[in-house]
């Protein structure tokens, strides 16, 4: 799936789209395949990378809100129950069953957790993924040896999913290719089009790496630009308030062994009201998250000092072994687009803020969707494609995405090695060693990663950048910042072969990436 493939097609004016959607993190891409398969002639435009933002940067879940239950929003935790199930029924290859153990310190606390987690159960019906049940402090201690033993009366295990957000978007987007959408990265959107009745008719935009400029005319358009959607809606309406505002999540990623098992830990209630999760992903453990406002949005966000040490330390309370600075591998934050406080509100009380997802309609009919979550990506992009096709009256066709399987379906995938993301696509990586064995060399010795997988996410994966490889399609600075830093080099050569680029480009994508990895670190690493 070679971008200038889609390049041709953004660049043919003589098409008139029937939807233009902006932003590729997991609503966009949704909603790309979403129209793809209903027959409609979709394009969608990402100015960065996909997931290059948000969609990035979770706690990797894939969750029906056990906390949602707590704040009384049944209606929310049914709806993610349900697309849960769907989520691990159309891509079993990163999506796993992933169980969680509440380890339990008062007296009150197993029948409590016991209990209200039955209830999750229940909702999830046949869509579960195994039963919640109560533990012995012997069990408790057999599935995590590493949880703090003081005072520990036993634990309630419960089951939800885990996965990995960006290789789900690289499969979105790949699979929205097939079913016949257009989709790009590094598009950015310059301006919006209008009619003379004032109704939106396109965008202009800009290839962000030639510096080309295009029209594309379109009878409708959908923002899904997640954290930048006030942007585009003041391209369109300079006078509207904010509907969002940004509150910034931090995940610190250790060892596995400061769990010492297979199984994640939730920490209902830490001293400030918030969920803690420490859930193993590709063989470490990911420790988060905050919930901390903040004034604007970025993309590239920073942890906060305040933020590491109370993960650290929090972390560190329900552990044996207390987490420190030096153990942590990388760093990452991300920014979640929470609904904007009305005027005369503190709008401190960010995790009090609904996570359900809302459509915002404007004068010009442009079509904005904001909120909700990975787990729930489907629904939305869903919803906002229906909505899309009554205002601009489009033939009208039922989604098929409810039982839609994605690229690289799998069943039973084998996670010993992070090549199990790739799904069904590992047999063709694997044929790529066999023409050349130089491609089967390892990047890193601590880690499985081939040069064949770099040429893959540069053939078939529309990775552009050493960052797009090693953040987005390795998800190594994610794993560990130094590991990834050490490859930097590498994998720029391997790209710049591939891609034809000059010796100059290699020293420069080294130099950006090796940049942008010293945010994910707490101390500066030089290889």
């Amino acid at each position: 799936m070679k971008r200038e493939d889609q390049i041709k097609q953004i660049a043919d004016n003589t098409k008139n789209w029937d939807v233009i959607v902006v932003g590729g993190g997991a609503t966009g891409l949704g909603a790309a395949l979403d129209a793809a398969t209903r027959g409609l002639k979709v394009v969608l435009l990402e100015q960065a990378d996909f997931t290059k933002a948000t969609s990035s940067r979770s706690t990797k879940l894939v969750h029906g809100g056990v906390r949602y239950l707590a704040q009384g929003d049944v209606s929310l935790v049914i709806e993610a129950l349900r697309e849960r199930g769907r989520m691990k029924q159309n891509a079993p290859h990163l999506v796993k069953d992933q169980r969680f153990i509440i380890g339990n310190y008062r007296w009150w606390e197993k029948p409590f957790y016991t209990i209200g987690l039955t209830v999750y159960d229940i909702l999830a019906g046949k869509r579960g993924l195994g039963r919640s049940l109560p533990m012995s402090k012997k069990a408790v201690l057999k599935e995590v040896p590493q949880i703090a033993t003081k005072g520990l009366r036993g634990g309630v295990v419960y089951h939800d999913g885990q996965f990995d957000d960006s290789r789900m978007g690289i499969n979105l987007m790949q699979t929205a290719i097939e079913q016949g959408a257009v989709v790009a990265n590094y598009i950015k959107v310059t301006s919006l089009l209008k009619g003379d009745d004032g109704k939106i008719s396109g965008v202009t935009a800009q290839d962000e790496i030639t510096g080309n400029k295009y029209t594309l005319k379109a009878k409708s358009v959908i923002n899904a630009t997640g954290i930048f959607v006030d942007d585009l809606m003041k391209m369109d309406a300079p006078e509207k308030r904010n509907i969002v505002r940004p509150s910034q999540g931090v995940h610190l990623v250790v060892d596995k062994s400061f769990l010492g098992g297979d199984s994640a830990i939730m920490i209902p209630k830490t001293s400030d009201g918030r969920v803690l999760f420490g859930v193993p992903w590709h063989n470490k453990l990911i420790l988060g998250t905050t919930d901390t406002p903040l004034k604007e949005f970025v993309l590239e966000p920073q942890a906060l000092e305040e933020e590491i040490e109370f993960i650290l330390k929090t972390a560190g309370q329900y552990l044996e072994k207390q987490p420190e600075r030096k153990d942590v591998l990388s760093v990452f934050a991300g920014l979640r687009p929470l609904a904007a406080p009305k005027e005369n509100s503190d709008g401190t009380k960010t995790k009090e803020i609904s996570r359900s997802h809302k459509i915002v309609i404007s004068d010009s009919s442009l079509i904005t969707i904001t909120g909700g979550k990975w787990t729930t990506y489907r629904e939305m992009s869903e919803e906002v494609v229906d909505k899309a096709i009554s205002i601009a009256n489009l033939p009208y066709k039922e989604t098929k995405t409810k039982n839609l399987r994605l690229h690289g379906y799998k069943q039973n995938v084998d996670r010993s090695n992070f090549n199990y993301v790739y799904g069904s696509d590992i047999e063709k990586i694997e044929e790529l060693q066999k023409q050349n064995p130089e491609f089967a060399k390892l990047l890193h010795p601590d880690y499985d990663y081939t040069v064949s997988e770099v040429i893959w996410a540069v053939r078939e994966e529309m990775a552009q950048t050493v960052e797009d490889v090693l953040a987005r399609r390795f998800r190594i600075l994610f794993l560990d910042a130094r590991a990834a830093i050490d490859m930097a080099s590498t994998v720029a050569s391997i790209m710049a072969k591939e891609m034809l680029k000059e010796e100059s480009w290699i020293k420069d994508q080294t130099d950006e990436f090796i940049n942008l990895a010293q945010h994910y670190l707490l101390e500066p690493y030089t290889p």
